[in-house]
């Protein structure tokens, strides 16, 4: 089965600034520009053809269309899709559930976006897995490189069993262990903003790049779809976060490969 990608260009949940809905075109750009190849570290070569398929952007103009058509994509391969803002995980979520059942989720994030309401609004991009977790659409979340947990994220947390490995004791990290599939979701304001200047809010103290690759790259389970969200091209510096959006795009792609 190929690997597809499509993009999601939605930001209307963001709370803070406009942006990320112009990420899947620069992600794109970026990855087919010709400044790197298509080899991923592992040796994978997503340049043979048949492999990583673009499947294009979604047009939604209403967050509720969102899910219908990520549902029509899914059995042609399997799926990483570009947001946008974080709650196009809720829709993505949504889609796969219904074509898996429910699985495991590795979110990584300096956010925990567990808000059960952001300024009025449940969709908000800070609490798509209150309602993922609320509708029991997975198995089991476990949050990694989290730096902004407030009492009512705590308690969100507690009440849905979450498992949060929090920055400041990233260094005492271990490969994860999962009994189940896997749905990765990566919202690049996990990396501090020395690597990642492209995203609405700046987290000081966050991941290297060399951390989060070989997080993704130390998952050993089957990974059935991923989301890469909150790149802002309209704060980036250079393309700086768009070359990492595409470098994290490959190295999924061939954990997808390797892990079947």
């Amino acid at each position: 089965m190929p690997i597809q990608f499509v993009g999601i260009p939605f930001d209307v949940n963001s709370s803070f600034l406009r942006g990320p809905a112009l990420a899947p075109d620069v992600i794109r750009s970026t990855f087919f520009n010709g400044a790197s190849n298509f080899c991923t570290e592992d040796g994978s070569d997503l340049g043979v053809p048949g492999i990583l398929i673009d499947s294009g952007n979604i047009t939604v103009s209403r967050y509720a269309e969102i899910e219908p058509l990520i549902k029509k994509i899914l059995p042609d391969g399997k799926l990483i899709s570009l947001g946008g803002d974080h709650s196009i995980s809720y829709p993505v979520i949504n889609a796969h559930n219904k074509e898996y059942g429910p699985f495991d989720v590795l979110h990584i994030d300096a956010h925990a976006d567990l808000y059960d309401s952001y300024e009025d609004n449940p969709w908000s991009h800070a609490c798509p897995f209150a309602r993922i977790l609320g509708d029991g659409l997975i198995k089991r979340l476990v949050q990694v490189g989290i730096r902004t947990l407030n009492q009512h994220q705590r308690e969100q947390a507690a009440k849905y069993n979450v498992e949060i490995i929090e920055m400041k004791a990233i260094g005492s990290f271990k490969n994860l262990s999962f009994n189940n599939p896997v749905y990765i979701s990566v919202d690049l304001d996990a990396v501090d903003p020395a690597f990642a200047p492209g995203v609405s809010h700046h987290e000081p103290g966050g991941l290297t790049t060399r951390e989060l690759l070989a997080i993704i790259q130390s998952i050993h389970a089957r990974v059935i779809g991923a989301d890469i969200v909150e790149f802002n091209p309209l704060r980036d510096h250079q393309n700086i976060t768009g070359a990492l959006a595409a470098k994290i795009l490959k190295e999924i792609a061939a954990k997808m490969l390797s892990n079947g």
